[in-house]
């Protein structure tokens, strides 16, 4: 039996090798007009027990010092495990990847992503096969790896940080895949599925390639003095034409009609073209072209695809669609709210200011509190309410505050007896805690969703602030105008009545009713400057975070709070 075992084993070494031999003589040609040229004169037989040097060598000699490979002990492991098989033999599967690549350079979010699209865009018309496939290999797992680690803290490349130079490499589940479809004959399908698989993905690609259908078209240059209202006459008539026109606010046809008349006076379907143009841009459709709708009409067509494109990358991170959830769009100041499948409804709200932002996560509303308390966080404490209080003790009690002794206490401490020199910041050892009612904060509900940042969504006592157009104004939470519908639509969901939740609402006492355990919505906050409607339309809004800013500066695109 062991000598027949030793026969097999000589076998297949011998096998192994003969076919690592063809493969390797094959592989080291160029393909020139259709004809197959050795790239070496002479022929080494290949031993089994230097089969790991010549891989490697036979890896080098493919890069033959284009690049800095950064992963060649895996690329030694894929060939070896496929017989040094051509991967990129499949023309739409070339382009495809090419396509995805192209998109991350757009979005300038990982230099060498962006570096590797130009080199492999050198490399496919000379023809070399087997360095087109060793570099694009290495291209691919710098690829993977990039996807793989925005799906945690590498988020934040897609939000103004800079990766590292070195990604790790793409995990052992990740190469088997990349394997497993090859040897299945669906490696076109693995890099098809590399990007977003979402409609809205393919609908942004569509606009930032409808921006670059005209490479020789240089955007206008504005001289605005002050503001233009509708039926004033205006300098920059042929220049706010173009660029409605270039971006689909007026048609072909009026355009060409007011280039003809040569007029200068701002009416009729221009003003309407710029209503839609500002709809689309977040800004009061007022047809009144002030400071911000100035500063997105200079926005450029590069400036624009890029923000396409970073977007498009931002899918990522997102649901691919909303079967049930909330979800807050921080620049939109907007929510929606999806249950089994139907929109239910969305409600304007107010985020977090530059200076307290609202972070981007996800999480599930687990519970609805009516009439809640507000146990004030501490930063707020030192930050907003004592200044008020060193002014004016009676602020505490005007604004129905407790002082509680401690966050692990429920002991109350009388306002009066506090000495004035522990209201200073750095010396407060109490906690706060505003009690239920018309003045509360929190207004009338508050949603829990469990997170590390005590971040939750809630009613308010301030509504007015709600008819502001720009709404970063919180310090954190989210706050909602339609928190009664939000309250009514969760519970219903959860298997409460109406009658149900119209008691708990006209009661004064706080109460905490949990959603059913397999009733509870996802949330998700979300950060996107761009996306496409449902009808078609590209909407942007401003950078009011500046996590648009580009890496090479550090510097923000485009923000609402630069210079008003």
């Amino acid at each position: 039996m062991t000598v027949i075992k030793d026969t097999l084993l000589i076998v297949i070494i011998v096998c192994v090798s003969f076919s690592w031999q063809i493969s390797s003589a094959y592989s080291q040609s160029i393909v020139n007009d259709d004809k197959l040229r050795p790239l070496n004169k002479t022929s080494t037989a290949i031993r089994p027990r230097n089969m790991l040097n010549h891989a490697q060598q036979w890896v080098a000699d493919a890069n033959a010092n284009i690049t800095q490979l950064k992963y060649s002990k895996t690329l030694v492991e894929l060939y070896s495990s496929t017989g040094f098989s051509q991967f990129w033999q499949n023309e739409r599967t070339i382009n495809d990847f090419i396509d995805q690549l192209r998109i991350i350079s757009l979005s300038q979010t990982n230099k060498e992503l962006t570096a590797r699209y130009h080199l492999l865009i050198q490399l496919q018309p000379q023809r070399n096969w087997q360095q087109y496939d060793i570099v694009a290999m290495d291209t691919l797992l710098i690829y993977l790896s990039f996807i793989e680690q925005l799906q945690g803290k590498g988020k934040m490349w897609l939000f103004g940080e800079k990766p590292p130079s070195q990604l790790p490499t793409p995990s052992q589940t990740v190469i088997e895949n990349i394997l497993m479809n090859y040897e299945n004959n669906q490696f076109n399908q693995f890099i098809d599925r590399l990007k977003p698989q979402t409609t809205e993905y393919k609908k942004l690609v569509a606009s930032i390639n409808r921006l670059e259908s005209t490479p020789t078209f240089s955007w206008p240059v504005f001289s605005f003095h002050g503001q233009a209202e509708p039926g004033k006459t205006i300098q920059f008539m042929s220049s706010l034409v173009t660029v409605l026109k270039q971006l689909g606010d007026l048609t072909p046809r009026e355009a060409k009609r007011h280039q003809q008349q040569h007029k200068s006076r701002y009416t009729g379907s221009l003003v309407l073209a710029v209503k839609r143009f500002q709809a689309r841009h977040g800004l009061n459709s007022d047809g009144i072209i002030g400071t911000q709708t100035q500063k997105w009409l200079t926005l450029n067509a590069t400036q624009r695809v890029r923000l396409l494109a970073l977007n498009a990358q931002r899918l990522r991170l997102w649901s691919t669609k909303i079967y049930t959830g909330v979800v807050v769009n921080i620049p939109n100041y907007y929510m929606n709210l999806w249950l089994d499948g139907r929109w239910v409804m969305n409600s304007k709200v107010i985020v977090g200011r530059p200076t307290r932002q609202t972070p981007i996560f996800n999480s599930r509303i687990n519970s609805v509190v009516f009439n809640p308390y507000w146990n004030v966080p501490n930063s707020i404490t030192k930050r907003d309410i004592l200044p008020k209080v060193r002014r004016s003790r009676s602020y505490l009690k005007r604004h129905n505050y407790e002082v509680i002794r401690s966050w692990g206490s429920s002991e109350k401490i009388n306002i009066n007896s506090i000495p004035y020199n522990l209201f200073l910041s750095n010396k407060f050892p109490y906690r706060l805690r505003q009690k239920p009612g018309k003045k509360n904060a929190l207004g009338l509900y508050k949603f829990n969703i469990p997170n590390n940042q005590a971040i939750y969504l809630h009613d308010t006592s301030y509504p007015i602030l709600f008819n502001k157009h720009e709404r970063a104004l919180s310090s954190g939470c989210v706050r909602v105008l339609e928190s009664k519908s939000l309250a009514l639509a969760l519970l219903e969901y959860s298997g409460k009545s109406e009658s149900q939740f119209n008691t708990y609402s006209r009661s004064k006492k706080t109460r905490t009713i949990r959603l059913s355990k397999n009733k509870k919505v996802p949330v998700e906050i979300i950060y996107q400057t761009v996306w496409i409607n449902d009808e078609g339309e590209v909407n942007y809004r401003f950078d009011i975070y500046e996590y648009d800013k580009e890496q090479q500066n550090m510097m923000p695109l485009i923000s609402a709070y630069n210079n008003n």
